[in-house]
């Protein structure tokens, strides 16, 4: 859990769309989370960035899922909770099955007195209208009122997992923003990052052209060299 600083500051100003390009470009297709978006509706100023501590669910086996697993202090669902590092986001491997809830209200709130950056399944969250409303992103499918236990066992602790159709792998950086998550393998969070600061530049710079009518022709992409001189002079007098 060692992500450069200057990185993270960054891609908590990038979207998720723009990171999704930067991917593409290097042949990657299969980092956004699918079918996951933010719980609640509360604004967020920047994006969740952290770096991915998993947790992964199997199908529950009555005889093992009782209530009374939760007494031990070893369990791996409260074991998660507890050891997820601060800066860190929690990633659950829930099958994309949201009829049993990944966690509850509880378990969320001390994610974020623990420091943790977000929370994300690809099933469901029950108590999701208290979670919406906590000072710390969280993403899910769907709310699910019924406890984890009746579908999902809680059985691997930061071990590479599928969430949602995407791989994660323990420490990959995770950004996520009202488009949804996308995972960014670690060895390129600092490259992809500083691209994606110069997209943001330029895209803000198309945005603020195409506003004031000009066409998209020759601009975006920028075929016409002059839309680059332009766009230099802009940074500067922005001082972007």
């Amino acid at each position: 859990m060692s992500m450069n600083p200057d990185t993270r500051a960054k891609l908590k100003n990038v979207s998720t769309a723009t990171l999704a390009t930067a991917l593409y470009k290097r042949g990657f297709r299969n980092q956004m989370i699918q079918g996951v978006r933010p719980v609640g509706d509360k604004p967020r100023t920047e994006s969740m960035v952290g770096e991915a501590f998993t947790l992964r669910y199997m199908p529950a086996r009555e005889d093992l899922n009782q209530l009374t697993v939760f007494r031990d202090r070893g369990h791996p669902q409260r074991k998660a909770v507890e050891e997820c590092p601060p800066g860190a986001v929690m990633v659950m491997d829930s099958r994309k099955d949201a009829r049993a809830a990944s966690a509850g209200g509880i378990l969320i709130t001390r994610l974020m007195v623990r420091g943790a950056a977000g929370v994300v399944t690809d099933g469901g969250f029950r108590d999701s209208a208290e979670i919406g409303h906590l000072d710390m992103p969280a993403y899910h499918s769907r709310p699910s009122a019924p406890t984890n236990l009746t579908l999902h066992q809680a059985i691997d602790i930061n071990v590479p997992i599928g969430c949602g159709d995407a791989p994660v792998f323990p420490g990959d950086v995770i950004v996520g923003d009202s488009d949804g998550v996308i995972v960014i393998p670690a060895h390129l969070a600092d490259e992809i990052a500083t691209e994606a600061v110069e997209m943001t530049a330029f895209e803000d710079f198309v945005t603020e052209k195409v506003q004031g009518g000009q066409s998209i022709l020759g601009l975006y992409p920028p075929t016409d060299e002059s839309n680059l001189e332009t766009f230099a002079a802009w940074r500067k007098e922005k001082g972007r």
